[in-house]
């Protein structure tokens, strides 16, 4: 378990810099292009834009990575990290070689993703429902 206590400790270092590394200009006035105005300017800012969104998105996946690696630390503090939590069976060693930080075993992340995309149906076909009325 200190191998993995130690792999996991090095991952939320890794994500956790990279995390901070995100950081900077977040707002159009400090990324707006300075010179003519005209149609460059609005391309400049569609770009920007595009940037700033970027980094937002990226940041929210390492805020995610990290949680989940501190999820795991706190796992193998407490004796279930290898064990999936939705159905309390052993997690596959490769599995967890490959993302040390899950929490689940295949069979149950399938589950959960299946169910996810029905719901996702679900509430296109709601949707689509509700503007028929």
């Amino acid at each position: 378990m200190d191998a993995i206590r130690k792999r996991l400790e090095q991952e939320l270092r890794s994500a956790t810099a990279r995390l901070r590394q995100t950081g900077g200009a977040d707002t159009l006035d400090e990324l707006r292009p300075t010179g003519d105005a005209g149609f460059a300017d609005e391309v400049d800012i569609i770009q920007v834009n595009e940037w700033r969104e970027i980094g937002y998105a990226t940041r929210e996946l390492l805020v995610d990575r990290v949680n989940r690696l501190s999820s795991a630390l706190d796992r193998v503090e407490s004796g279930d990290y290898g064990t999936c939590v939705e159905c309390g069976e052993a997690i596959a060693p490769a599995r967890l070689r490959v993302m040390p930080e899950v929490e689940t075993c295949v069979r149950c992340q399938d589950q959960i993703e299946r169910y996810g995309r029905q719901l996702e149906s679900a509430a296109v076909v709601e949707a689509g429902v509700a503007e028929g009325d």
